[in-house]
């Protein structure tokens, strides 16, 4: 039998859907919007399997194998490396790094790659881009559901498995490539809320689900508890670039990850636009002093509600 070693690449260095319904009136339909859950602080993580089973790590690196030849030759692979190779997004990029030489690449909340083809998928991508483009450092990955097969698997194909739960709280403190598809909405949010600044805003390069239709899908329900919740995803996209999106869309056809049994049109399409974004550093200088209108796009929105209730209530004479 094959031993795990022999799947080691040999160029590479050592959370779900949403749903809330906003208030009805009379018979208003059902609407699905995101889930806010509350994301505690910091703290100490381990997998809560304990045992290692050398042939399920055999057989999870294996399909990891498959995974990532069958990305590697797809039309979809080659259009990112080549969009990516362009002059526009590598400026962008070589913007980011600055005076370094690499930008170390985070992955947050991709899911058990173990028990789903679509985690494996996405982690194939990171890796591939990484040994595409030596621009790009070691790879950190975290996910609360890895099991201890999962985390030696991701060690074997040259990942650092984090042992503290980050909450997506990282502080970019050199340039650092976030690989976040499809997360929560909310860890967005708190990578915000800890790089608050032109200081480290200019050193992030995002992997993720579009700000802009976060921004869009806020601005037509209204709801201030989730305007509060994505203050900061929303206040940001003045100051980011969205700078590729599109073959993202074919991504989702190869991965075959919308479904369209168990989500409307619009929620699917929200969740599923993934693009890169980065941050504009001549729009930045305003980030730093941007506080109050963080505040203010939830005042602004909770005082509209306000007064279309009262607009309501007078119209029916309460």
């Amino acid at each position: 039998m094959a031993d795990m070693k022999d799947f080691e690449p040999k160029n590479c260095n050592p959370t779900e859907d949403w749903t809330v319904v906003v208030p009805r009136r009379g018979k208003q339909r059902r609407r699905n919007l995101p889930k806010i859950k509350t994301i505690e602080q910091q703290q100490p993580w381990a997998p809560t399997d304990l045992e290692n089973n050398p042939e399920k790590e055999l057989d999870l690196m294996q399909k990891m194998q498959i995974c990532i030849t069958k990305l590697e030759k797809s039309i979809f692979y080659h259009s990112i490396v080549n969009q990516i190779q362009t002059s526009e997004v590598l400026d962008n990029f070589h913007k980011v790094l600055a005076s370094e030489s690499e930008m170390q690449m985070v992955i947050y909340g991709i899911g058990s790659i173990e028990s789903y083809e679509t985690p494996r998928l996405q982690l194939a991508l990171a890796i591939l881009i990484k040994r595409n483009f030596d621009w790009v450092g070691d790879i950190e990955v975290f996910d609360p559901v890895f099991s201890t097969t999962e985390c030696a698997v991701l060690k074997a194909l040259g990942c650092s498995v984090l042992s503290v739960n980050e909450q997506g709280r990282r502080q970019a403190l050199k340039p650092t490539m976030f690989f976040m598809p499809h997360c929560e909405a909310v860890l967005y949010d708190n990578l915000l809320q800890a790089n608050w600044g032109a200081e480290f805003l200019n050193r992030i390069v995002l992997f993720g689900n579009c700000f802009s239709k976060y921004e869009s899908f806020v601005s037509e329900f209204k709801n201030s508890v989730i305007c509060d919740s994505l203050k900061h995803v929303i206040n940001v996209c003045r100051y980011s670039s969205e700078i590729y999106a599109t073959l993202f869309d074919f991504f989702l056809v190869f991965i075959g990850h919308a479904s369209s049994s168990s989500h409307d049109s619009k929620h699917i399409h929200l969740h599923n636009s993934l693009g890169i974004m980065i941050f504009i550093a001549a729009h930045l200088t305003a980030v730093d002093n941007s506080t109050t209108s963080l505040a203010s796009v939830v005042d602004n929105l909770a005082y509209s509600q306000f007064q279309q209730s009262l607009d309501n209530c007078t119209h029916h004479k309460c």
